[in-house]
């Protein structure tokens, strides 16, 4: 399988799995796949992939919990990245020429889809952007979930003392309405890998928690959908609650001088 990779979820301790990473890409016709689980950290330097950066693994359908049209287990002995990401000259043009092919309307429109297809991955142009809300969440990950994942390790022979990833203890949520006359606007998690990656870098800088959740927001909010950009929303559902949708990624060239990217 050939895949445009787009997003990468911020990884999430796992019993099964050690780390949870959810990578979403699209093929060369511009069809949505996720790919999971990946270990991203534990691969070597060579295959960890970056985005708009294309791969090619082997995988195969996930079978059984995960009946999500777009949900592909990879075999990741098999991933090979293929040459540099692709750069954003033109307004991102060699990158939307992939990702955008198969846009929708609205969330509205993905979920219509979902209910005929099972459709789980998607991307659209939210009408309006009005916020990015913070809430506090846990600071750290329950005792229990880490002491079960530290035993599965050791059963594994793995290193049990590799630190989970840290976890961000605020939740970023975007208020938006879509350009559908369905839509009674929305607020929607975001779990991209740079919203938590930032957080921490920020930290990592002296900065205090407020402090640092705020820069957030100003980045992923006043810049990367600031009225100079022409963003799209990258979104996919949750297995647990496959009715739910979250906000996985963004996707934001500057307008043109028409005000549009297409």
């Amino acid at each position: 399988m050939r895949v445009l990779i787009a997003v990468k979820t911020y990884p999430i301790p796992s019993v099964t799995y050690d780390e949870l990473v959810c990578t979403a890409g699209v093929t060369d016709t511009g069809e949505f796949v996720r790919l999971y689980p990946i270990n991203f950290r534990d691969l070597p330097w060579d295959h960890q992939y970056r985005k708009y950066q294309w791969i090619e693994v082997e995988a195969k359908k996930h079978v059984g919990r995960d009946i999500r049209k777009e949900s592909y287990r990879p075999n990741c002995d098999t991933l090979q990245v293929i040459g540099e990401p692709l750069d954003t000259k033109d307004n991102w043009s060699k990158r939307a020429q992939y990702l955008l092919k198969n846009e929708a309307r609205s969330l509205e429109e993905l979920q219509e889809q979902q209910a005929v297809d099972k459709t789980s991955l998607g991307v659209f142009k939210p009408k309006r952007i009005h916020d990015l809300v913070i809430k506090e969440d846990d600071a750290d990950w329950k005792d229990s979930f880490k002491n079960a994942l530290a035993q599965a390790r050791l059963w594994e022979n793995r290193t049990a003392s590799k630190e989970p990833p840290r976890k961000v203890p605020f939740k970023f949520q975007y208020k938006f309405e879509c350009n559908d006359d369905r839509c009674k606007s929305h607020q929607m998690m975001i779990e991209d890998w740079e919203v938590g990656a930032l957080y921490w870098r920020l930290r990592d800088k002296g900065l205090d928690s407020e402090a640092a959740a705020k820069q957030v927001k100003q980045k992923f909010l006043d810049e990367l959908c600031g009225p100079d950009k022409d963003t799209r929303f990258i979104v996919g559902t949750i297995l647990a609650h496959p009715s739910s949708w979250v906000v996985i990624g963004l996707f934001y060239p500057k307008k043109d001088a028409q005000g549009l990217l297409f």
